[in-house]
C-alpha cells in the first residue's frame, strides 16, 4: 500500500500509540474511494479492491500514508474503502476529510466488532463528544496479524 516494504512484504507493523485516544484534526485530508461488496458485513472483495486502487497508487507514483484505509460500513452489503494518499491519483474517485476527529485502538478477534463498537460509542458519550460519521480501519491483514500476533482495529469518528 506504499512504497516501503515492511518484513512480511505486505503490511507493516502496526503502531497504536499515536491513535490510542487521540483527538486530531484533517484539513482536505486527501483519500481515494472505491467500494466492497459485503455479505451480511463481511467483505467478500477487499483484497482485489486494495489490489485494484493499489496499482493507481503505484501508477501515480503516490504514497499510502501511515498506510490509513477506512473502512466505512454503509449496509449489509456495502463498505467505501477510502485509502489516504499523498496526491491526487488518475482515473480513481478522490475525496477529501476535513474536521475533528477521535481514534480508539482495539485488539482482537472480528467478532469482538459490536462490542468494540459499543464501547467506542459509550466512551464518545462519556466524554461529551458526538459522533456525527464512524469508520473502521483494520491495520493489517489476516495473514499479517498472524504474523504479528496482533489484529489491531482502529475506530474512527467524525466528532
Amino acid at each position: 500500500m506504499s512504497n516501503e516494504k515492511s518484513e512480511t512484504g505486505c503490511c507493516p507493523k502496526f503502531d497504536p500509540t499515536p491513535w490510542d485516544g487521540k483527538t486530531f484534526e484533517w484539513q482536505n485530508k486527501s483519500f481515494i474511494k472505491d467500494k466492497v461488496f459485503t455479505l451480511f458485513y463481511m467483505p467478500i472483495n477487499f483484497g482485489s479492491v486494495i489490489t485494484k486502487l493499489n496499482k493507481k497508487i503505484e501508477k501515480a507514483g503516490a504514497k499510502v500514508p501511515d498506510w490509513l484505509c477506512l473502512s466505512d460500513h454503509t449496509s449489509k452489503w456495502n463498505m467505501d474503502l477510502l485509502l489516504a494518499v499523498d496526491k491526487a491519483i488518475p482515473d480513481a474517485e478522490n475525496v477529501q476529510l476535513s474536521g475533528k476527529f477521535y481514534s480508539k485502538v482495539y485488539e482482537g478477534d472480528f467478532k469482538d466488532t459490536g462490542k468494540w463498537g459499543k464501547d467506542f460509542e459509550d466512551g464518545l458519550k462519556a466524554s461529551g463528544m458526538e459522533m456525527k460519521k464512524m469508520y473502521m480501519w483494520y491495520t493489517t491483514c489476516p495473514k499479517c496479524a498472524k504474523h504479528y500476533c496482533k489484529n489491531y482495529v482502529v475506530l474512527v469518528a467524525q466528532i
